[in-house]
């Protein structure tokens, strides 16, 4: 057990979409302006370099760069959860150590994943290295399961080993498997963890089994109903805002996600250079985009308003 029963983390996450710009570098205006909008409309709290923020696509320095351009605007660090796995441990240790020089609440971390089927005692080493190294009790990991991506996740006994070894560091998962029995197996053997499914379309199932709530890719256009889930999930209307969002995550489904995203925030907020994913990511083709945001508000009243920003 940890130091502390309060969660750290809970509620609505975004895993923070990144803009870039002519050139092709990261947008760190638009990065910030869009963080800030999240924070004030629905988001609990915020996961840049998660893999709808092309974090892979993006090099050590931009990300670095990227995470002290949210602080120095006055995001709180403590509802940062940056992404800071890599296939390098040595890479990872760097990520992490800035992350926890600017008090980021914590980092979510991806196992490395180029080598695939590793032993779970090579998998236990990677993390004890990088826990082991950063060596400071503010750390606190968030273990990031993508198997249809990543190819290589995290068992029960994994988890567990890693929760004895390092109780006050791993404290939480998110899990991004789209599989709700590995989740709730999950939920019911560590429930002192924070966990949060990588789909809201998991959100109430796991709220009432114990999960902190979600992080999720379309948390970045649709933060606000999956807010009403999280705020109402004890209540008798929860069922029926849980049936709204699964319809609408159905829709966000139906295209590359991180594209379809991205056109999304382009269309809303008359900013073409929002569409723009960095390679190997293409543009959605705008016919496909503009059928797919015209079935979002013709049949679920889908909107985004960003007049305030």
């Amino acid at each position: 057990m940890g130091t502390s029963t309060k969660p750290r983390f809970s509620g609505v996450i975004a895993p923070l979409v990144t803009p870039f710009g002519d050139d092709g570098a990261p947008d760190p205006e638009r990065f910030v302006t869009h963080a800030d909008w999240l924070l004030n409309n629905g988001c609990n709290a915020l996961a840049p370099f998660g893999t709808t923020s092309e974090a892979n696509s993006l090099g050590l320095d931009e990300r670095m760069e990227l995470l002290e351009e949210l602080v120095d605007s006055d995001v709180d660090p403590g509802k940062l959860l940056p992404g800071t796995g890599m296939c390098s441990v040595a890479d990872a240790i760097a990520l992490t150590q800035h992350a926890v020089d600017l008090e980021c609440g914590g980092c979510l971390m991806l196992p490395p994943f180029y080598y695939k089927a590793p032993s779970e005692e090579g998998l236990f080493r990677y993390f004890a290295e990088v826990i082991e190294s950063v060596a400071d009790d503010r750390l606190k990991v968030y273990l990031y399961h993508i198997p249809p991506i990543a190819q290589v996740g995290f068992s029960l006994s994994l988890i567990g080993r890693l929760k004895q070894e390092f109780p006050d560091t791993v404290v939480g998962l998110k899990d991004s498997s789209g599989d709700w029995a590995n989740t709730k197996s999950i939920l019911d053997a560590y429930p002192d963890l924070e966990i949060f499914p990588g789909s809201e379309a998991f959100l109430l199932d796991g709220l009432r089994a114990g999960a902190a709530g979600t992080i999720s890719a379309s948390a970045n256009v649709n933060a606000t109903a999956l807010r009403d889930v999280y705020d109402n999930w004890k209540n008798p209307a929860a069922d029926d805002y849980q049936a709204k969002i699964t319809a609408v995550r159905k829709v966000f489904q139906s295209q590359p996600m991180i594209p379809l995203m991205k056109a999304i925030i382009a269309h809303y907020r008359h900013d073409p250079a929002w569409a723009r994913p960095r390679p190997p990511l293409v543009e959605l083709d705008q016919s496909v985009a503009a059928a797919a945001i015209a079935t979002l508000e013709r049949e679920h009243g889908f909107r985004m308003d960003f007049r305030e920003s």
